[in-house]
């Protein structure tokens, strides 16, 4: 499978809470439901930088069409419903706040405007891409031999940072422009200059041109589900120029929301992230809060708030080393923790959309 998801963003339905307008009641003919989803597969751990986000920390932000702040604050701390007037409404969701240059600091997100039809429910997908770009530099180690005195700056509009020989983190810029500078105590100059559109971060090694001539710089485009990947070399005092191009996937196995794995073919062997959110599964219930008394199941949620079923999947835990470790009986810990299993995907379990044969885990 192509690409490996930490906590990223899956068809994780998103709650929703009671709105009513200050001093009038508001009759049920005049309401609709608003729900949302986050698209899970568009936000991805890489090999590269391994980084994760959690869907509980976004920002999530909803105004009316006067600009009433409706909700603002954690995706996670959002209750699961809510009713509104039927109206024209603004829906974001932001991983971070992002005004100025820093290191390893990715911000996805998405908004969308969406109206509210009286007596209907109305579903928004927000699809959270990075909405910054970023610079990431390796400098070669004869470097330090040729320039002991010199450092580089990573500049924008916006502002700029300085990049320490050290230094393994992106530097993460709003899209635009965005330079590379080489200094010391008495000067400066450019090295380079690109224009980096939302998405795109520039992997940049720097070269020191050898006696017996510069090295071949290349360019090379790694494209993955996330981020537009952009290899390149710099020569210091050599020929700088594109040679050639190419692009190709990246990561490892690919992991599903709960979404997409009730939609998966049964018995499709697959990898799906979510949170523990309950257990003791029946035919007709199960339970979200402890104590719990079976060891044999759990309830695996999109988000660390879900408490209902329809939302939620069922994991069938096999006897041994997994259902040890995961059970809630055992593990009360565990509960509200991010997960991600690996097992067959079963259309009816305990009446729900479930996961048996698990035979392989990991505990973010």
């Amino acid at each position: 499978m192509a690409a490996f998801l930490s906590t990223s963003l899956a068809m994780v339905s998103c709650s929703l809470f009671s709105y009513d307008r200050p001093g009038d009641e508001v009759k049920s003919d005049e309401t609709g439901r608003l729900s949302l989803c986050f698209n899970r597969e568009e936000v991805i751990q890489t090999k590269a930088i391994n980084e994760t986000v959690d869907t509980n920390s976004f920002i999530l932000t909803v105004t009316d069409q006067s600009g009433k702040i409706i909700y603002d604050g954690a995706f996670g701390d959002s209750p699961e419903t809510f009713n509104l007037p039927a109206g024209s409404y603004t829906v974001s969701a932001v991983s971070c706040k992002f005004n100025t240059p820093a290191f390893a600091s990715p911000q996805y997100g998405d908004e969308q405007c969406v109206v509210v039809p009286p007596g209907q429910e109305i579903g928004v997908r927000l699809r959270c891409v990075l909405k910054n770009c970023g610079i990431r530099l390796h400098v070669d180690s004869d470097f330090l031999t040729n320039y002991p005195k010199s450092f580089f700056y990573v500049v924008s509009d916006a502002g700029r940072l300085l990049y320490s020989y050290t230094q393994k983190n992106v530097a993460y810029f709003k899209p635009g422009k965005i330079s590379v500078q080489l200094s010391d105590s008495q000067s400066s100059q450019t090295l380079l200059t690109r224009t980096l559109a939302s998405g795109d971060i520039l992997s940049l090694k720097i070269n020191v041109s050898s006696a017996a001539g510069s090295r071949e710089s290349g360019v090379r485009i790694a494209v993955d589900t996330s981020k537009n990947w952009i290899s390149e070399s710099y020569t210091i005092g050599g020929s700088n120029g594109a040679s050639s191009g190419g692009s190709s996937g990246g990561g490892s196995e690919q992991v599903l929301s709960i979404a997409q794995v009730k939609e998966a073919d049964e018995g499709e062997t697959v990898w799906v992230s979510g949170y523990i959110v309950g257990g003791d599964l029946t035919q007709s219930n199960a339970s979200f809060s402890p104590p719990f008394s079976s060891s044999t199941n759990l309830v695996l949620g999109p988000r660390s708030s879900s408490s209902t079923r329809s939302s939620c999947l069922a994991v069938s835990l096999p006897k041994g080393d997994i259902r040890d470790a995961l059970n809630l009986v055992d593990n009360p810990d565990l509960l509200g923790k991010a997960v991600e299993l690996c097992g067959e995907v079963s259309h009816s379990y305990f009446g729900m959309e479930g996961l048996k044969n698990v035979s392989d885990f990991r505990i973010k």
